[in-house]
C-alpha cells in the first residue's frame, strides 16, 4: 500500500518522516494535468500584432498570476500528500483523479471571474466586464462550490491518510501535523461554502466575494496554533534525537 519508511529523511515539517521519496505513476499524471490546465489559462491568448494589443494583453496579467497562485497551491498540497504518505492504493488514486477533475472543470470559470475582477481594477472602465446581478450570484455560487469542492477532495486524501496511520507507522507528532492539515482544508472548504450561501441572498452577495480575505486570519491563527501543539514534541526530538515512540490506535 505504501512505500518503505526512511526515518531520517526529512520532510517539509521538521521531525515528519518523508514516505513517499519516488515519483510514482500517480505523481506523475497530476504534473502532467496541472501543467495541462496552466496551459488553457493562456492557450486562448493570441499573439499580439501591434503595440497596443500587447497591453491589451498585458492587463490580463494580474487575473493570471492569481490563477497560477491557486493552482499552484493546489499542486503544492498533492506534492506534500505525496511526499509525506507515499500512498498509491485505489482509494487515495480515485480521490486524486476526482481532484484533478474538478481543477481542470473549474479552470476557466476561474479565468474569468479574476478577469471579471481585474478588468475593472487595472484596465478601467472601458475595459471592465460588467455582469448582470443575478450573473454574477451564478458565478460566486459556482466558483465557490467549486473552490470548497477542491479542497474537500484534498481533506479526504489526508483523512484517508489518518485512517491509515498505523499501517503508515505515523508517531504522535506526524498524527498531530496530519490532523491539522484535515482542519485546514476544513476551513478552506468553509468558506467556499459560505461564499456559495451568502450569493444565494441578494442582500449578502457583495459578501460573498469578500469572505475570502478571512481566510488570511483564519489560517494565519491555524498555522499558530498548529505550530504551538508541535513544539513539545520537537524538543523531545532535540534532546533525544529521535522522534517520540510510536503508538499504536486500537
Amino acid at each position: 500500500m505504501s512505500r518503505a519508511v526512511r526515518p531520517h529523511i526529512r520532510g517539509d515539517l521538521p521531525g515528519f518522516r518523508q514516505r513517499g521519496l519516488e515519483v510514482t505513476r500517480l505523481e506523475g499524471f497530476s504534473d502532467a494535468v496541472f501543467g495541462f490546465a496552466l496551459t488553457l489559462l493562456v492557450v486562448s491568448l493570441d499573439v499580439p500584432r501591434t503595440f497596443t494589443d500587447l497591453l491589451v494583453t498585458m492587463r490580463g496579467f494580474p487575473a493570471f498570476a492569481i490563477c497560477f497562485l491557486f493552482l499552484a497551491l493546489i499542486w503544492n498540497s498533492h506534492y506534500k500528500f505525496c511526499r509525506r504518505y507515499g500512498l498509491d492504493d485505489g482509494f487515495a488514486r480515485f480521490l486524486t483523479c476526482v481532484m484533478l477533475f474538478l481543477v481542470l472543470f473549474y479552470v476557466y470559470p476561474l479565468k474569468f471571474l479574476f478577469n471579471f475582477t481585474a478588468s475593472g481594477l487595472v484596465g478601467g472602465a472601458a475595459n471592465a466586464i460588467t455582469l448582470k446581478l443575478s450573473e454574477f450570484t451564478l458565478l460566486m455560487i459556482f466558483y465557490g462550490v467549486g473552490f470548497a469542492a477542491v479542497y474537500l477532495s484534498m481533506m479526504f486524501l489526508y483523512l484517508h491518510a489518518y485512517k491509515l496511520r498505523n499501517e503508515l507507522e505515523l508517531t504522535e507528532l506526524e498524527k498531530l501535523d496530519t490532523r491539522s492539515q484535515i482542519w485546514r482544508f476544513v476551513i478552506l472548504a468553509s468558506v467556499g461554502i459560505l461564499a456559495s450561501i451568502l450569493a444565494c441572498f441578494p442582500p449578502f452577495v457583495r459578501y460573498s466575494s469578500m469572505i475570502y480575505l478571512s481566510l488570511f486570519p483564519l489560517l494565519r491563527a491555524q498555522r499558530i496554533w498548529h505550530y504551538r501543539r508541535r513544539a513539545p514534541y520537537l524538543e523531545t526530538i532535540a534532546v533525544s534525537g529521535f522522534p517520540p515512540q510510536i503508538h499504536t490506535d486500537f
